[in-house]
Protein backbone atom coordinates (compact mmCIF):
# COMPACT_ATOMS: atom_id res chain seq x y z
CA UNK A 1 0.00 0.00 0.00
CA UNK A 2 1.44 3.55 -1.04
CA UNK A 3 1.89 5.85 1.67
CA UNK A 4 0.29 9.10 1.24
CA UNK A 5 2.08 12.44 1.13
CA UNK A 6 0.52 15.24 3.20
CA UNK A 7 -0.50 18.42 2.16
CA UNK A 8 2.63 20.18 3.50
CA UNK A 9 5.15 17.65 1.72
CA UNK A 10 3.03 18.28 -1.61
CA UNK A 11 3.10 21.93 -1.10
CA UNK A 12 7.43 22.18 -0.49
CA UNK A 13 7.78 19.72 -3.32
CA UNK A 14 6.11 21.95 -5.83
CA UNK A 15 6.66 25.44 -4.44
CA UNK A 16 9.09 27.54 -7.39
CA UNK A 17 12.62 27.86 -7.07
CA UNK A 18 13.35 31.12 -6.16
CA UNK A 19 16.35 32.63 -8.74
CA UNK A 20 19.18 32.12 -6.25
CA UNK A 21 18.70 28.66 -6.44
CA UNK A 22 18.24 28.25 -10.10
CA UNK A 23 21.44 29.71 -10.15
CA UNK A 24 22.98 27.21 -8.12
CA UNK A 25 20.90 24.11 -9.59
CA UNK A 26 22.19 24.94 -12.72
CA UNK A 27 26.22 25.63 -11.48
CA UNK A 28 25.70 22.20 -10.18
CA UNK A 29 24.04 20.66 -13.69
CA UNK A 30 27.44 22.51 -15.36
CA UNK A 31 29.60 21.16 -13.06
CA UNK A 32 28.35 17.77 -13.22
CA UNK A 33 29.49 17.89 -17.07
CA UNK A 34 32.40 19.93 -16.45
CA UNK A 35 35.59 19.13 -17.98
CA UNK A 36 37.19 21.61 -15.44
CA UNK A 37 39.41 19.26 -12.76
CA UNK A 38 40.58 20.93 -9.56
CA UNK A 39 44.47 20.74 -11.29
CA UNK A 40 43.30 22.27 -14.05
CA UNK A 41 41.88 25.11 -12.39
CA UNK A 42 45.10 25.41 -9.91
CA UNK A 43 47.15 25.89 -12.84
CA UNK A 44 44.56 28.59 -14.40
CA UNK A 45 45.18 30.28 -11.39
CA UNK A 46 48.29 30.19 -11.00
CA UNK A 47 48.88 31.70 -14.65
CA UNK A 48 46.53 34.85 -13.58
CA UNK A 49 48.65 35.42 -10.69
CA UNK A 50 51.56 35.51 -12.68
CA UNK A 51 50.27 37.73 -15.24
CA UNK A 52 48.91 40.25 -12.35
CA UNK A 53 52.48 40.24 -10.92
CA UNK A 54 54.05 41.27 -14.68
CA UNK A 55 51.50 43.82 -14.60
CA UNK A 56 51.89 45.29 -11.33
CA UNK A 57 56.14 45.32 -12.34
CA UNK A 58 55.26 47.24 -15.24
CA UNK A 59 53.37 50.45 -13.37
CA UNK A 60 55.73 49.79 -10.44
CA UNK A 61 58.52 51.17 -12.85
CA UNK A 62 56.45 53.70 -14.42
CA UNK A 63 55.87 55.10 -10.92
CA UNK A 64 59.54 55.13 -10.19
CA UNK A 65 60.67 56.90 -13.41
CA UNK A 66 57.74 59.42 -13.51
CA UNK A 67 58.43 60.40 -9.38
CA UNK A 68 62.11 60.92 -10.67
CA UNK A 69 61.12 63.22 -13.16
CA UNK A 70 58.08 64.68 -12.18
CA UNK A 71 59.42 65.44 -8.52
CA UNK A 72 56.22 63.41 -7.34
CA UNK A 73 54.73 59.69 -7.20
CA UNK A 74 51.72 59.86 -9.49
CA UNK A 75 50.44 56.60 -8.36
CA UNK A 76 49.53 56.43 -4.58
CA UNK A 77 48.78 52.96 -4.57
CA UNK A 78 48.14 49.55 -6.43
CA UNK A 79 45.46 46.88 -5.38
CA UNK A 80 45.30 43.62 -7.05
CA UNK A 81 42.44 40.74 -7.04
CA UNK A 82 42.03 37.31 -8.52
CA UNK A 83 38.36 36.69 -9.22
CA UNK A 84 37.17 33.78 -6.92
CA UNK A 85 36.12 30.33 -8.16
CA UNK A 86 32.44 30.59 -7.07
CA UNK A 87 32.78 33.81 -8.80
CA UNK A 88 33.54 32.99 -12.26
CA UNK A 89 31.61 29.28 -11.83
CA UNK A 90 28.66 32.14 -11.46
CA UNK A 91 29.52 33.91 -14.28
CA UNK A 92 29.98 31.12 -16.66
CA UNK A 93 26.67 30.01 -15.66
CA UNK A 94 24.31 33.12 -15.79
CA UNK A 95 25.42 32.99 -19.35
CA UNK A 96 24.92 29.24 -19.90
CA UNK A 97 28.70 28.76 -20.86
CA UNK A 98 30.79 25.36 -20.22
CA UNK A 99 32.87 24.91 -17.31
CA UNK A 100 36.29 24.79 -19.46
CA UNK A 101 39.63 26.30 -19.64
CA UNK A 102 38.93 27.55 -22.97
CA UNK A 103 35.80 28.99 -21.95
CA UNK A 104 37.43 30.72 -19.07
CA UNK A 105 40.24 32.20 -20.93
CA UNK A 106 38.13 33.11 -24.12
CA UNK A 107 34.84 34.61 -22.69
CA UNK A 108 35.79 36.08 -19.16
CA UNK A 109 37.84 39.04 -19.04
CA UNK A 110 38.48 40.46 -15.47
CA UNK A 111 39.81 36.61 -13.66
CA UNK A 112 42.75 39.14 -13.32
CA UNK A 113 42.35 42.36 -11.98
CA UNK A 114 44.80 45.31 -11.40
CA UNK A 115 43.69 48.74 -9.91
CA UNK A 116 46.03 52.11 -9.91
CA UNK A 117 45.07 54.30 -7.48
CA UNK A 118 45.98 57.75 -8.45
CA UNK A 119 46.28 61.89 -7.06
CA UNK A 120 44.96 63.46 -10.24
CA UNK A 121 43.25 62.79 -13.54
CA UNK A 122 46.04 63.41 -15.36
CA UNK A 123 48.10 61.26 -14.05
CA UNK A 124 45.67 58.66 -15.29
CA UNK A 125 45.90 58.95 -18.75
CA UNK A 126 49.44 59.68 -18.61
CA UNK A 127 50.41 56.30 -16.57
CA UNK A 128 47.50 54.94 -19.11
CA UNK A 129 49.74 55.70 -22.51
CA UNK A 130 53.05 54.54 -21.07
CA UNK A 131 51.15 51.43 -20.34
CA UNK A 132 49.54 50.96 -23.76
CA UNK A 133 52.79 51.86 -25.43
CA UNK A 134 55.08 49.31 -24.26
CA UNK A 135 55.45 46.62 -27.04
CA UNK A 136 54.25 43.64 -25.35
CA UNK A 137 51.09 44.83 -24.07
CA UNK A 138 48.31 44.91 -26.26
CA UNK A 139 45.12 46.50 -25.68
CA UNK A 140 41.78 44.56 -26.43
CA UNK A 141 39.19 46.67 -24.90
CA UNK A 142 39.40 50.50 -23.18
CA UNK A 143 36.15 51.50 -21.26
CA UNK A 144 36.74 55.44 -20.32
CA UNK A 145 34.45 55.61 -17.74
CA UNK A 146 35.50 59.40 -16.65
CA UNK A 147 34.82 60.86 -19.76
CA UNK A 148 31.63 59.22 -20.13
CA UNK A 149 30.26 58.12 -16.88
CA UNK A 150 28.22 55.08 -15.68
CA UNK A 151 24.41 56.35 -14.73
CA UNK A 152 25.60 55.95 -11.08
CA UNK A 153 27.76 58.14 -11.42
CA UNK A 154 30.92 55.82 -11.16
CA UNK A 155 34.29 56.99 -12.93
CA UNK A 156 37.22 54.72 -13.76
CA UNK A 157 39.84 54.12 -16.98
CA UNK A 158 38.98 50.22 -17.89
CA UNK A 159 41.42 48.53 -19.87
CA UNK A 160 41.28 44.98 -20.78
CA UNK A 161 45.14 44.04 -21.84
CA UNK A 162 46.86 40.78 -23.51
CA UNK A 163 50.56 40.43 -21.56
CA UNK A 164 52.64 37.27 -22.27
CA UNK A 165 54.03 35.22 -19.03
CA UNK A 166 56.92 33.38 -19.74
CA UNK A 167 56.82 29.98 -17.76
CA UNK A 168 59.53 27.38 -17.45
CA UNK A 169 58.46 24.97 -20.61
CA UNK A 170 55.85 27.95 -22.13
CA UNK A 171 54.44 31.55 -23.21
CA UNK A 172 51.11 32.27 -22.50
CA UNK A 173 49.06 35.52 -23.12
CA UNK A 174 47.15 36.28 -20.64
CA UNK A 175 43.98 38.72 -19.82
CA UNK A 176 44.55 41.38 -17.24
CA UNK A 177 41.54 43.64 -16.18
CA UNK A 178 43.65 47.25 -15.48
CA UNK A 179 41.42 49.79 -13.94
CA UNK A 180 42.71 53.40 -13.06
CA UNK A 181 41.31 55.97 -10.89
CA UNK A 182 41.82 58.75 -8.82
CA UNK A 183 41.45 58.58 -4.99
CA UNK A 184 38.11 60.06 -4.77
CA UNK A 185 36.98 57.69 -7.22
CA UNK A 186 38.02 54.64 -5.43
CA UNK A 187 36.64 55.46 -2.62
CA UNK A 188 33.33 55.94 -3.86
CA UNK A 189 33.47 52.86 -6.64
CA UNK A 190 34.24 51.05 -2.81
CA UNK A 191 31.25 52.13 -1.18
CA UNK A 192 28.87 51.69 -4.07
CA UNK A 193 30.34 47.90 -4.67
CA UNK A 194 29.85 47.20 -0.42
CA UNK A 195 25.91 48.54 -1.16
CA UNK A 196 25.95 46.24 -4.26
CA UNK A 197 26.12 43.16 -2.56
CA UNK A 198 24.02 44.27 0.67
CA UNK A 199 20.67 42.83 0.39
CA UNK A 200 16.75 44.94 1.74
CA UNK A 201 18.40 48.45 2.14
CA UNK A 202 16.38 50.62 3.19
CA UNK A 203 15.57 53.77 0.89
CA UNK A 204 17.86 52.56 -1.59
CA UNK A 205 16.82 54.67 -4.22
CA UNK A 206 17.44 57.40 -1.96
CA UNK A 207 21.10 56.23 -1.08
CA UNK A 208 21.65 55.85 -4.70
CA UNK A 209 20.79 59.20 -5.79
CA UNK A 210 22.98 60.49 -2.99
CA UNK A 211 25.97 58.82 -4.35
CA UNK A 212 25.82 60.02 -7.82
CA UNK A 213 25.47 63.65 -6.35
CA UNK A 214 28.45 62.54 -5.06
CA UNK A 215 30.40 61.21 -7.43
CA UNK A 216 29.46 64.95 -9.32
CA UNK A 217 31.13 66.92 -6.44
CA UNK A 218 33.89 64.41 -6.00
CA UNK A 219 34.63 65.20 -9.75
CA UNK A 220 34.34 68.63 -9.56
CA UNK A 221 36.99 68.46 -7.07
CA UNK A 222 39.40 66.44 -8.43
CA UNK A 223 39.45 69.44 -11.58
CA UNK A 224 40.20 71.79 -9.08
CA UNK A 225 42.74 69.96 -7.30
CA UNK A 226 44.43 69.08 -10.61
CA UNK A 227 43.93 72.83 -11.50
CA UNK A 228 45.67 73.96 -7.84
CA UNK A 229 48.60 71.71 -8.37
CA UNK A 230 48.99 72.60 -12.02
CA UNK A 231 49.36 76.31 -10.83
CA UNK A 232 51.98 75.57 -7.72
CA UNK A 233 54.29 73.36 -10.37
CA UNK A 234 54.55 76.47 -12.36
CA UNK A 235 56.24 78.79 -10.18
CA UNK A 236 60.26 78.11 -10.40
CA UNK A 237 61.80 77.05 -7.54
CA UNK A 238 65.32 78.14 -6.45
CA UNK A 239 67.61 76.00 -7.78
CA UNK A 240 69.30 73.72 -4.67
CA UNK A 241 72.71 73.71 -4.19
CA UNK A 242 73.44 70.51 -5.68
CA UNK A 243 71.44 72.08 -8.85
CA UNK A 244 74.08 74.85 -8.60
CA UNK A 245 77.14 72.76 -8.60
CA UNK A 246 76.32 70.30 -11.49
CA UNK A 247 75.38 73.85 -13.48
CA UNK A 248 78.86 74.92 -12.69
CA UNK A 249 80.27 72.10 -13.46
CA UNK A 250 78.67 71.81 -16.98
CA UNK A 251 79.44 75.32 -17.82
CA UNK A 252 83.23 74.00 -17.05
CA UNK A 253 82.91 71.16 -19.08
CA UNK A 254 81.57 73.49 -22.13
CA UNK A 255 84.94 75.84 -21.55
CA UNK A 256 87.43 72.86 -22.20
CA UNK A 257 85.82 71.11 -24.91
Amino acid sequence: MEKKENSSQVNQRIEPLTEDQELKELIYLQSKKSILSMAQFHDLEMMYTCAIKEVKTKFEVLSTEFNNRLKRNPISYINSRLKSRDSIFNKLARRNLPFTIESVEQNLNDIAGVRIVCAYIDDIYRLADSFLMQDDITLLKRKDYIEHPKPNGYRSLHLIVSIPVFFSEKKRDMKVEVQIRTIAMDFLASLEHQMKYKKAIPDQEKIIEELKHCANIISETDLKMQELRKHIESVQDEPTEEEILLDKLRQIGKRIS
